[in-house]
């Protein structure tokens, strides 16, 4: 029986420093606006929400940015993180190519989110902040921040969208365990929640609207600040620990990355799996394919248009340009929550319209089917959202098999499924059914765009 290849960093090996693509970029990001004067935004705009030193880091332009040593003490917990050879599921598909994984499941949180949670929390702490406010889809984020909390004395408030708040009521318990406060939103407890409830009783809830409350909040108290677990400069910038990690083990392993695979919602575990390597070959380096996979039901790189929008629903947000269905699209119903917003993070979206990235988009059940696969060959059951990027990477192998292609395929694993265990028994019960938006709903929220002058 052939087993995964285990490539494991020891502690002494694990980055000192986060990895800023920005210092990279041909072509600058585009700057953020002030939704009032639509003028681009300084520091003190975002001091309301976020303590200075993320704003520096959201705003630097800095290669590397240094790991504070008591964010990297929290992260000896389970960094570094595993990197596998896949070799079972290799034989399984009948393929030549290589496939290998990072594994990110095994922080306490089981998923890569706490990647930046620590760091959030800790800078947060340190300005005096007494409450984090913030919003979640699938729960990995919200189970993450409130994690993270505990560890610094801060109290965590959590809107979890409310299809995943029903869906997934093991990830709300553990939030709860770990002393945080977990709400459904659209809630009852801000105006902007009472206003989408007066309008729809039974809305099934956005991250667009989750963001919106949580934000709402955040600027009400001076000891309150609002926490963000994607989309962001300086959160894909804390994730880049994944794909730093990645580049030593791909040495260890003797091999090189052609292609490189990750789910996309928000765009913090794509970025942190593929930011680094792409600011190598930024720099001279070896380029690899750099494939983006969302779901179907929510396709901002696929289907969404590159504008400025609003990162939520309620327009509290400053504007930033991104792929975007539109800040009013409410996606369906389906199972990978995280997955489920209405935009993808501007310094990704930024790449795709330099060329640097690939996407594609794929229904549920077929990324279901491509985690039972992957569990069956690999032992571990993918979180929903982790499926998408197991059918990417089942993909590019089985393109590999037809064109007789040895190449190596790297994707990131970003977490466990162990608490989205009742949607693989909808799978296997054939109640999963792939949701598809509204076409007349996408059109609407994309003719409300936001009017920006070039």
């Amino acid at each position: 029986m052939s087993l995964p290849t285990k490539y494991q960093l020891d502690e002494s090996q694990m980055p000192r420093v986060w990895y800023n693509i920005q210092a990279d970029l041909p072509v600058a990001l585009p700057p953020v606006l002030h939704p009032g004067t639509l003028q681009p935004i300084g520091p003190a705009d975002l001091a309301p929400l976020f303590p200075m030193d993320l704003i520096l880091q959201e705003v630097s332009t800095e290669r590397e940015i240094e790991i504070p040593e008591p964010v990297r003490e929290v992260y000896r917990l389970w960094r570094p993180s595993p990197l596998y050879r896949a070799h079972r599921l290799e034989k399984a598909l009948g393929t030549p190519a290589k496939i290998f994984y990072k594994y990110e499941g095994v922080s306490p949180a089981g998923s890569h989110k706490p990647n930046t949670a620590v760091p959030q929390a800790f800078f947060n702490a340190a300005a005096g902040v007494k409450r984090l406010t913030t919003e979640t889809g699938a729960g990995q984020w919200g189970t993450s921040l409130s994690f993270a909390g505990q560890l610094y004395g801060l109290e965590v408030l959590v809107f979890q969208v409310r299809v995943s708040y029903d869906q997934k009521p093991y990830r709300r318990a553990v939030m709860e365990t770990y002393g945080a406060r977990c709400l459904p939103s659209p809630s009852t407890e801000t105006a902007y929640g009472r206003s989408v409830l007066a309008e729809r009783p039974d809305h099934p809830g956005s991250l667009g609207i989750a963001i919106s409350e949580a934000v709402e909040l955040a600027a009400q108290r001076e000891d309150t600040k609002y926490a963000l677990g994607s989309v962001l400069n300086h959160v894909l910038m804390h994730q880049t620990i994944v794909g730093l990690e990645s580049i030593e083990q791909m040495q260890m392993a003797n091999a090189w990355p052609d292609v490189i695979v990750g789910c996309t919602g928000g765009g913090s575990n794509f970025a942190g799996i593929t930011f680094p390597f792409i600011g190598h070959g930024l720099r001279g380096g070896v380029k690899p394919r750099i494939v983006a996979v969302e779901p179907a039901a929510c396709p901002s790189l696929t289907r969404g248009r590159y504008g400025y929008d609003f990162g939520d629903t309620g327009k509290m947000t400053p504007l930033v340009k991104m792929h975007t269905l539109g800040s009013t699209f409410t996606p369906p119903a389906f199972h990978a929550g995280g997955l489920r917003y209405h935009g993808m993070a501007p310094l990704v979206s930024h790449l795709k319209e330099l060329g640097l990235i690939e996407a594609t988009a794929y229904t549920q059940t077929e990324c279901f089917a491509a985690g039972v696969a992957f569990a069956r060959s690999e032992g571990i059951v993918p979180a929903p959202e982790a499926n998408h990027a197991v059918k990417g990477a089942i993909e590019e192998a089985l393109r590999c098999k037809r064109e007789g292609r040895s190449e190596t395929i790297l994707f990131n694993l970003c977490g466990h499924g162990h608490f989205d265990m009742s949607a693989y028994q909808k799978y296997f019960a054939g109640e999963l059914v792939d949701e598809s938006y509204d076409e007349k709903e996408l059109a609407m929220a994309l003719a409300g765009l936001p009017s920006v002058s070039a």
